[in-house]
This record gives C-alpha cells, sequence and structure tokens, in this order.
C-alpha cells in the first residue's frame, strides 16, 4: 500500500452495489445451500484482500485471506521511512495500538487507523501466502470471519489483488509439486492500492463469487455433491470449463477492473 495512494485518497470510479449488501459494514442474508471457498491476496494482506475478505464474509462465504510480500509495509511519516511488520507474528490490533501512539493524526488522515480497526474485526492478523500449510486444518483460527467451512484449509478460488501478486501465488503453487491434485481457480483483478479502489475492488469481488457460485452450484447438482466437494478433476470439469465465460461476462460489468484468470492445482 504505497503512502502516495493512501495519504492522497485518490477518488475511484463509482459502481452500484450489485450484490445486496447494506454498505461497507452491512452483510446481506444466508440464503444457505452450497457455497465455493475463497481467498483473497494481496502485498501485505492489509487493504484489498482485508477488504475483499470482508465483504465475502459478509456475504456468507468461507474465505481466508494471505499477503505474498516479504515484510507487511505501511505507510510512515515519509516515503523512505514505512513501517514494517512481520507476518504471521504481529497482530492488528497491536500495529493498531503502535501507529495510534506514533502519531494518531497523521495516521487517522491517511486511512490506515480506520483500516486497521476494520482488520482487527475480521481476523487476528496479517498472513503470508507462502507459509500457508495448504490442506492443513486451520484450528487457530475459528473466530476469523469467514472461517466457516475453510476448517479443511484449502479454496475453490483465490482472488489476488495485482499482478505480481499473481505470479507470485502461482510461482508457489508450481513450486509446491500439487501434493493435493487439486484444482483452484487464481484470477487477478488488478485493484489498485488506496481505500477508495478497495472498496470498489470489494464490491466487484462478491459479484465475482455470486457468478461463480452460482455455477458451481448447477454443476454439483449434475454430478453429485460428494463427487464435486471431493474436488476431483473429473467431478469439477464442468465447473472448470464454464470459469472463463464466467469471468468475461463479469468484466463487461467491470471494465475497470482488468482481470486474468489460469487453472492451477493445490
Amino acid at each position: 500500500m504505497s503512502a502516495v495512494d493512501t495519504a492522497s485518497g485518490a477518488a475511484s470510479s463509482s459502481k452500484p452495489d450489485q450484490n445486496g449488501q447494506n454498505g461497507q459494514n452491512g452483510g446481506r442474508e444466508d440464503p444457505g445451500g452450497f457455497k465455493l471457498k475463497f481467498c483473497t491476496v494481496c502485498a501485505s494482506n492489509q487493504n484489498r484482500s482485508m477488504e475483499g475478505h470482508l465483504r465475502l464474509s459478509l456475504a456468507n462465504y468461507p474465505v481466508i485471506s494471505f499477503g505474498t510480500g516479504s515484510l507487511v509495509r505501511l505507510p510512515g511519516p515519509s516515503i523512505t521511512q514505512p513501517n514494517v511488520y512481520k507476518f504471521n507474528e504481529t497482530s492488528y490490533d497491536s500495529i493498531y495500538r503502535e501507529l495510534e501512539a506514533k502519531d494518531p493524526r497523521l495516521y487517522r488522515a491517511n486511512g490506515l487507523l480506520n483500516m486497521l480497526g476494520r482488520n482487527r474485526q475480521v481476523k487476528w492478523g496479517p498472513e503470508r501466502w507462502q507459509d500457508w500449510q495448504i490442506g492443513m486444518p486451520r484450528t487457530k483460527h475459528k473466530d476469523d470471519k469467514g472461517a466457516d467451512g475453510m476448517e479443511g484449509g484449502v479454496a475453490d478460488v483465490v482472488i489476488t489483488c495485482e499482478e505480481r501478486c499473481w505470479d507470485a501465488v502461482i510461482d508457489d503453487l508450481l513450486a509446491r509439486g500439487s501434493p493435493l491434485n487439486r484444482p483452484v481457480h487464481v484470477i487477478n483483478i488488478d485493484i489498485k492500492d488506496n481505500h477508495e479502489e478497495a472498496s470498489v475492488g470489494g464490491r466487484a469481488i462478491v459479484d465475482l463469487a455470486d457468478s461463480l457460485n452460482k455455477i458451481a452450484a448447477e454443476e454439483r447438482e449434475k454430478v453429485g455433491a460428494s463427487a464435486f466437494d471431493s474436488g476431483s478433476v473429473g467431478a469439477r470439469s464442468g465447473f472448470d470449463e464454464r470459469v472463463p465465460d464466467v469471468l468475461a461476462e463479469w468484466q463487461e460489468r467491470w471494465p475497470n477492473l482488468p482481470a486474468t484468470w489460469t487453472l492451477a492445482w493445490f
């Protein structure tokens, strides 16, 4: 998240909320039924991925989130003085309290305290994608928003928020060697790293999730719940083949958010 973008609050394009959510912090009624499992990813697991995480959880989807950077970096008093923290070891609450003690006026004005206040209501702290033990039970995260359904430690769809994060995720999955032999759709939505664009991107992510979940439910009914939920290649092939068309339709609704897709493997 850049100091320039955060401090300037660059104006975002307006887009009506298509997801039935009542503003940033409003949820929607849970219709029940099948739900895909999602993962959102940005550089520091602070702004864009956390906006997506929150909105997906409010839309009743199972969701987790990560960052791909080596360290968590947040804007400081100057562009050469960022605030730097370790993934997996630093809570959002501790970052909030540290920045509030350093310069409450600055960090309230640039939106960091508001962002961190949101984040600490979603989960404990920023997590790093490369440290994620895919397929291992997430027993320490039962209080995270969106945790229900994510206990098994796998996702059906990974949504990254910029190209370098998409590259990092794909490279990491290739390096892991697909031990689970389970398909996963990795979609990049190019979202500028400021609070306003993250909000727009969050709405777009839920819109995409709704479209993907609809076709997933249809394909699941065709092949049977047990087969589809197992994540096997054969059972998921109908869904996998329909994803590019869904993404193309979504792109027409959100032309200012360029998207890229690939099918990868856990």
